[in-house]
């Protein structure tokens, strides 16, 4: 949670009688598994806080998919929350695991921890059980990290420090941060300059694009050229 303040912030089978069963071409299958859902379980960053719906980087990533010939039968399951901690997602998890069933499970969590100050072993933990929760139901995941501005010292460092460490450890994908390069922009912030605005979500999906196609891609797809 970067404060921009303190320095940036099924197909029909049609038979025909005079083809034989070993003619026939084979039905064409769909490239997913059965389960098909993407879930988003993140913060304000987000849950679209301060914007229109339909306007947030997860909005912008359905749309992107739905767009895709690839990737257009993903469902995403935004279950983001306003001011939402890990302690938060730890509990919220388990019946959103049950409920949906996702394929992929991207976790957008840990700024809150952060802004409050928590214990960074506390956040490391929560964030350890929620991929091993989605990893024991099968889903892939994504750990999308966070960092803070340079007056919190020692503890910001650390804490940006901990999601690399714990994707590698856990091999799971790794999104550094969704304003990269852009911390500095006042002009993509909202006026209370904690939260990117509207302007900002495309460079927040560019950045988290790569990785997710990463998580999605079917085997023996390409990926895709960037435009």
């Amino acid at each position: 949670m970067m404060v921009a303040t303190l320095g940036f912030m099924g197909l029909h089978c049609i038979q025909l009688p005079s083809v034989a069963a070993s003619d026939k071409p084979a039905p064409q299958q769909n490239q997913f598994a059965p389960r098909q859902t993407l879930l988003v379980l993140g913060d304000s960053w987000s849950a679209e806080y301060g914007l229109q719906r339909g306007q947030g980087w997860v909005s912008l990533l359905d749309a992107k998919l739905k767009a895709s010939p690839t990737y257009r039968d993903i469902r995403i399951i935004n279950a983001s929350i306003s001011g939402e901690t890990t302690a938060g997602g730890v509990s919220r998890l388990p019946a959103l695991l049950e409920k949906h069933q996702p394929r992929w499970v991207v976790i957008a969590l840990g700024g809150n921890d952060a802004l409050r100050g928590l214990p960074l072993e506390t956040t490391r933990s929560q964030l350890l059980a929620m991929i091993k929760a989605s990893k024991a139901r099968s889903a892939k995941v994504l750990l999308i990290g966070m960092r803070m501005p340079p007056n919190y010292g020692s503890y910001g460092q650390s804490f940006e420090r901990l999601f690399p460490v714990l994707a590698k450890e856990q091999q799971v994908g790794l999104v550094p941060f969704l304003m990269q390069g852009k911390e500095f922009d006042l002009s993509l912030f909202q006026a209370d300059r904690i939260h990117p605005n509207e302007a900002a979500q495309p460079h927040m999906l560019a950045q988290a694009w790569p990785a997710i196609e990463v998580l999605v891609r079917p085997a023996g797809v390409e990926p895709a050229r960037s435009q």
